[in-house]
């Protein structure tokens, strides 16, 4: 089966993901672009010997499109997601998978109307890593996981953008809504969710926009730090941090501790996964190291999609789980805003 792909938006998250593994695939013999800045897709057309459209419409009309990557800013997932399903296109929306909880049903129920895949791009449960905690997790070999800590930051999108300025949508609250909580911190909330198949069901946050400006000078209109408190269905706890300011290094670590020891995940260079057991036995894996900005490496979503369409099974990440994942982030943002626990 030869596939041929559509994207929509052609900013960094095209250029150094889903482009590049599109070209990458056996299974996809070309891609076309669209973008409301023309030559933006026009460039990507030539550096991965793609087409261009010239609007969504042509996009989603053309009948030997098979699959859409809706790489567009947060605001419009719900209008061209939506669209390319009911149009018979399968299609991976890259994360938040809205904004608001009745636009991500929306979709939902579209790919359910369609029978399409609808995937979306958390990023994080491909990683071996991550996998393989899981697999630990579920063998019990830990016993109960009892708390965790979850962390996720870098020195912000102006830095990672298709522009590099302060004008980013990300910055934008009518375009990106969470600031670095729907950037980073949705990653997480889904990863915690996969790694002990629980879900985050009560928060407490502070936020703040501590050092970010935008194009004028002022403070933006999004967080670019949060700090949350989170309580699962089935009792575990545990803080996360999400943040912009990260001047130094990335962090993208998470810590489990469970009843006979402790998983530590990309939490050191050398090793991706640690088990530091009760008695002081250390396990170390040497796994793949995780994605960051300024070392792009394959992420495994664009093959796992594929593979879904080609045989037709449910993706690693369905819009249920998104949605889940987009809950708790909309708990957190009330959470810092009303200075209030919040139950999802």
């Amino acid at each position: 089966m030869e596939l041929k792909a559509g994207i929509i938006g052609c900013g960094s998250i095209t250029k150094f993901r889903h482009a590049p593994e599109y070209k990458a695939n056996p299974y996809v013999k070309h891609i076309v672009f669209y973008d409301r800045n023309p030559e933006r897709a026009e460039a990507l057309a030539a550096m991965f010997g793609g087409s261009v459209a010239l609007s969504v419409d042509e996009l989603l009309d053309d009948p030997t499109i098979d699959i859409i990557s809706d790489c567009s800013s947060n605001e419009f997932h719900h209008i061209y997601s939506t669209k390319a399903l009911l149009k018979g296109k399968h299609v991976l929306c890259e994360k938040p998978i809205s904004l608001t909880i009745e636009d991500a049903n929306k979709i939902i129920e579209a790919g359910k109307k369609s029978g399409k895949i609808l995937m979306v791009d958390h990023n994080q449960r491909f990683t071996r890593a991550h996998q393989k905690a899981r697999e630990i997790i579920e063998r019990g070999e830990l016993g109960r996981v009892l708390t965790f800590k979850t962390t996720f930051g870098h020195k912000g999108p102006e830095h990672w953008g298709i522009n590099k300025t302060n004008s980013t949508w990300f910055f934008k609250k009518e375009r990106s809504r969470f600031g670095v909580a729907g950037d980073l911190g949705i990653h997480k909330v889904d990863v915690i969710h996969y790694l002990l198949k629980d879900q985050i069901e009560q928060v407490s946050a502070f936020q703040g926009a501590l050092d970010k400006v935008d194009e004028n000078g002022l403070p933006i209109e999004v967080c670019d730090n949060i700090v949350c408190s989170l309580k699962t269905v089935q009792g575990r706890l545990g803080t996360a941090s999400f943040s912009w300011t990260y001047y130094g290094e990335e962090d993208n670590s998470t810590i489990i501790y469970c009843e006979k020891g402790i998983l530590k995940i990309y939490h050191g260079d050398e090793y991706q996964l640690q088990i530091i057991y009760n008695n002081g036995e250390i396990v170390n894996y040497q796994l793949e190291s995780i994605q960051t900005n300024d070392h792009q490496t394959n992420s495994g979503v664009i093959d796992e999609f594929i593979d879904c369409v080609r045989f037709n099974k449910a993706p690693l990440v369905s819009g249920e789980d998104a949605l889940a994942s987009l809950k708790v982030i909309l708990g957190i943002m009330e959470a810092a805003e009303t200075n209030t626990v919040v139950m999802i």
